[in-house]
């Protein structure tokens, strides 16, 4: 072989042999701790030769911020409607790469065993994040303590303040808290509303313990994987994928949490 030859060869060499070794590496996923990284966690028993590292989120963590800085390779903790908050907010434009599964928020009270008993006058603690806080209101909405102007009709185009309540018959107070610190506000007001991630980890079981839940049906709010659009196709990335959108995966939610989350798909 020429030497002209040979220096090309390796070369080729060299990259293919970098470019192994960069796609070797473990995929760093920033997730919260219930149920995302449990998911992910699991997935590693049954698919060894993905490497993955979970690195579990703490309250005041923005996951979007660790990804936009490559400090991770994928997130796994949001819905689609609070993705695009973020892109918004952030200037920043990321991937979807799964769609997983649906944590129904939830009404949840130390006070009332119904809500029929929900006083006149009472707070109702909520996320405050935009599209959290949305949500929150059609669920207040869907169970009828409150009716939000004719204009919101859709929770996956509009985005509700308290502001926008049209009728309040019981006056119900809103209070704006952080998504994580609800749980802990239980004892201090009449209602509060949670999301299906941080009412698990707060010992609660949406399916029994709340006193209305967000269907699953037609719901805008799917758990997704996220990573930029430069490791879209990255092969690790679609490995991921496939495994949280797999039958094992789909199984294991069904089996752990009892319909307090639901795997999108499949189906059976």
């Amino acid at each position: 072989m020429k030497p002209a030859a040979l220096k090309l060869a390796g070369l080729a060499l060299s990259l293919s042999l970098a470019w192994g070794s960069a796609h070797a590496e473990a995929l760093r996923i920033a997730a919260d701790a219930v149920p995302h990284a449990e998911i992910l966690n699991y997935i590693k028993t049954f698919d060894p030769k993905l490497d993955i590292n979970v690195v579990e989120l703490t309250s005041g963590v923005n996951a979007n911020e660790l990804l936009a800085n490559g400090d991770v390779d994928a997130n796994y903790f949001q819905h689609v409607p609070y993705l695009k908050d973020q892109e918004k907010a952030l200037g920043k434009t990321f991937a979807v790469a799964a769609t997983v599964h649906i944590e129904p928020l939830g009404i949840y009270s130390r006070k009332y065993k119904d809500l029929k008993s929900i006083p006149d006058n009472a707070t109702v603690a909520v996320p405050n994040n935009t599209t959290n806080l949305s949500r929150s209101l059609f669920l207040l909405q869907s169970q009828g303590l409150i009716k939000l102007n004719a204009t919101f009709t859709d929770p996956a185009t509009t985005l509700a303040t308290p502001k926008d309540i049209a009728e309040n018959p019981k006056h119900i107070k809103i209070l704006e808290i952080e998504s994580p610190q609800i749980p802990r506000s239980l004892d201090d007001v009449d209602l509060a509303v949670i999301n299906g991630n941080y009412a698990l980890e707060a010992g609660l079981t949406p399916a029994k313990d709340a006193l209305g839940l967000e269907s699953a049906e037609h719901n805008p709010y799917a758990n997704i994987l996220v990573t930029n659009p430069a490791l879209a196709n990255d092969p690790r990335i679609k490995e991921l994928a496939k495994d949280l959108t797999s039958p094992q995966v789909a199984e294991f939610i069904r089996k752990n949490y009892n319909g307090s989350v639901i795997p999108v798909a499949p189906q059976s």
